[in-house]
């Protein structure tokens, strides 16, 4: 994990937040270069801070909390599953969430989404247990449920309750136990556990910074919801490829299952339904799943990772899908399902294999931005990438079109995941972290041993928030042409080094493109407003 530098932004803002959070000591109000940072709650910055503390300041320690959350991810998949499906589904299940390319990505990632899915996965699954059990033993679940609630709003705030009540509320209306819930979940006394657990950094941060945090806060929830931040929009198609692909090869039997299992809705309103706790749990999940889409599909502010709390959920309504498939002579419902397998596996496999060509069709615009992009050797990786791909749907599909054979597809659609996982990591991320990360964090890291307390480091261009994580300051960030700004900088006392695009040396002013280059790197140039020995 700490083979690949921190990507910008999310990744070196959280990584140096919580560096600053550490460094300071302050464990209430989060910063991010030195400057206040409501966007999200302390917690996974705590956390963070804590991994730095065992493991130094580094990128690993940094992303060690994310991988620990995965493992816990799967710990409950497996718990849960195992006791309401049996030892081989939790199993199947756990698989199916390991092996995609979404989950693997993100719980090596500094976000705040791996501590966030553990919570609402467990606040989902708590209180799936707590209203099958009995009345005696359900208070200890829903004081889990609540308490996952409390923990989640610490995470990212007021989305770690919706999460979960997204597919709570609609199971409930549904299937008329609203009355049951209320006599065994104690909502009352509930919401007063979770306004306990997370209420008092929220008071604590209003009471430091006042109107100030209010207006962020309402601005990164309500705020995110109704209108795109950040350019981060897209259609109301959006996440359906991302779903498709993150999910992928399981992604193609979701439809089906969801299809299956909420055409039946008017059964369980009227009361007919529950035949097996199977088909509840089937129905339960299938109402989240769909309720989580439709939630993010409607926010403004999209991106890939949003839909990540739906994965678990997604997981086990295909392993029940599987299990139909393995032990009935006839599916019904495999003319879809196979469609989308083989279109988004040869899709996927034959981009992977022409992403040279689109590279280079786009290589202008993407060396404005990471000029050593134009040094990169994609070599034999792509080609083999997406013959995995290929070969490995093919292999699927060989296997589920034979009566004898089908119980293999799993395995293929698991080994197909681990072979990509597995080059991808050894083949592709060192290409990345050396062409598109690494040579403006190495400059960072060389001006963090040359800069003394009260020296200024400068980084012109796009906005990079992992170099404040290398340089261990603060980064005044700004364009070529902020004329006001550049004479304030050079008015001030003390050394100054700038770290900036080679080619944009020639747009700055001509006094401060004079500066000694202390080195060159990757495209990127070191500056000095002092001579270095």
């Amino acid at each position: 994990m700490g083979g690949l530098g921190l990507t910008d932004r999310d990744e070196g803002s959280n990584a140096e937040a919580a560096r600053e959070m550490l460094e300071s000591g302050d464990w209430i109000s989060p910063t991010l270069n030195y400057e206040p940072r409501f966007a999200k709650p302390a917690l996974t910055y705590w956390l963070i801070s804590g991994s730095y503390s065992l493991f130094g300041i580094n990128e690993f320690a940094a992303r060690f909390p994310s991988a620990v959350s995965g493992l816990c991810v799967l710990f409950l998949q497996y718990a849960f599953a195992y006791r309401w499906l049996g030892a081989p589904l939790a199993l199947l299940s756990s698989i199916m969430l390991l092996l995609n390319m979404e989950f693997l990505a993100i719980n090596r990632m500094v976000l705040t989404d791996p501590e966030l899915v553990v919570c609402t996965t467990l606040a989902a699954y708590s209180f799936w247990q707590g209203l099958q059990a009995s009345t005696k033993t359900s208070r200890w679940w829903f004081v889990s449920f609540y308490l996952a609630l409390g923990f989640g709003m610490l995470v990212k705030g007021p989305v770690g309750i919706i999460i979960p009540l997204v597919g709570v509320i609609p199971y409930l209306l549904l299937t008329r136990q609203g009355k049951l819930f209320w006599q065994k979940g104690f909502p009352l006394l509930g919401t007063g556990l979770v306004l306990l657990l997370a209420a008092p950094w929220y008071v604590a941060m209003f009471q430091i910074h006042g109107e100030a945090y209010w207006s962020a806060a309402q601005a990164n929830t309500t705020g995110r919801f109704m209108s795109p931040m950040e350019g981060h929009g897209g259609t109301l198609f959006f996440y359906l490829p991302i779903l498709l692909l993150g999910l992928f090869p399981w992604s193609a039997f979701l439809p089906s299952v969801l299809y299956q299992s909420l055409k039946q809705w008017k059964v369980y309103w009227n009361r007919q339904g529950f035949s097996t706790h199977e088909h509840n749990l089937e129905f339960f999940l299938s109402v989240w799943v769909l309720g989580l889409l439709i939630f993010f599909t409607l926010s403004a502010t999209r991106l890939p990772h949003y839909i990540y709390p739906l994965f678990p959920a997604a997981a086990i309504l295909v392993t029940l899908w599987w299990k139909r498939f393995l032990s009935e002579p006839t599916v019904t419902d495999w003319k879809v399902p196979r469609r989308l397998l083989l279109g988004t596996g040869y899709l996927l496999g034959l981009t992977i294999m022409v992403a040279p060509v689109i590279f280079h069709q786009f290589l202008s615009k993407i060396t404005k931005e990471f000029p050593a992009a134009s040094q990169v050797d994609f070599g034999w990786l792509p080609t083999v990438l997406g013959l995995v791909i290929i070969g490995g749907t093919l292999g699927i599909r060989f296997c589920l079109n034979s009566e004898t054979k089908r119980a293999w597809a799993v395995g293929f659609a698991g080994g197909m995941m681990v072979v990509f996982g597995l080059l991808l990591m050894k083949g592709g991320i060192p290409v990345f972290h050396m062409y598109f990360l690494e040579p403006p964090q190495h400059l960072a890291t060389i001006a963090s041993h040359n800069l003394e307390k009260d020296d200024r480091l400068l980084q012109v261009g796009r906005k990079r928030p992992s170099l404040s994580f290398y340089a261990r300051r603060k980064v005044y960030f700004m364009g070529p042409h902020d004329a006001e700004e550049w004479k304030q900088h050079r008015a001030a006392s003390g050394k100054k080094m700038i770290i900036l695009q080679t080619s944009l040396r020639r747009e700055i002013p001509e006094a401060v493109s004079q500066w000694t280059v202390v080195l060159e790197h990757g495209g990127f140039s070191l500056l000095s407003s002092e001579p270095l020995m």
